[in-house]
Order: structure tokens, then sequence, then C-alpha cells
């Protein structure tokens, strides 16, 4: 969490995205990503050289999973940077 709050977050949001948790463990974390990044074509290229370097870089064995849209789902929590 540490990572998205203060590394990731602020960057999406810095484009007008949204970052959402679904779900997070030890086993695995499902990210949301929504605002003007819902159906963005970019997304791919955000998750694999954003999201999972830094996410990889303190736990890398961990299981990423992403979704996008202007649906957000049940559960979800807001991701807000550290301030």
């Amino acid at each position: 969490m540490r990572i998205l709050r203060d590394i990731v977050v602020p960057l999406v949001e810095a484009d007008g995205g949204l970052v959402f948790l679904v779900l997070g463990d030890d086993a695995r974390i499902v990210v949301h990503l929504a605002g003007r990044l819902a159906g963005a074509p970019g997304i791919g290229l955000l998750t694999r050289r954003i999201f999972e370097p830094a996410i990889r870089a303190v736990a890398p064995e961990i299981n990423l999973v992403f979704s996008a849209g202007w649906k957000i789902p049940a559960g979800a929590v807001r991701v807000h940077p550290e301030t």
C-alpha cells in the first residue's frame, strides 16, 4: 500500500486517473483504474511500466491483477496519495 500511495497514485492522479484497491493480501493485489484512465488505450503500458515495477520491487512474487472502467467494483476502496 505504501508504494501505491507514495509513488504510483500521485503519477496516475496527475493524469486524471483514479486508483482503487479491490483486493489486497499477501498473495494477490487487484487494482481497478478509473477516471480519465477508464478505457484509455495506454493502460497496458501504464500497468507494465509503472505499477508492476514499483510493486514488484517490494513484493516480487505477488500476483497482480488490473481492471479498468467507469464502473467501480463492489467493495473497492480508493487509494489516496500520501500527503
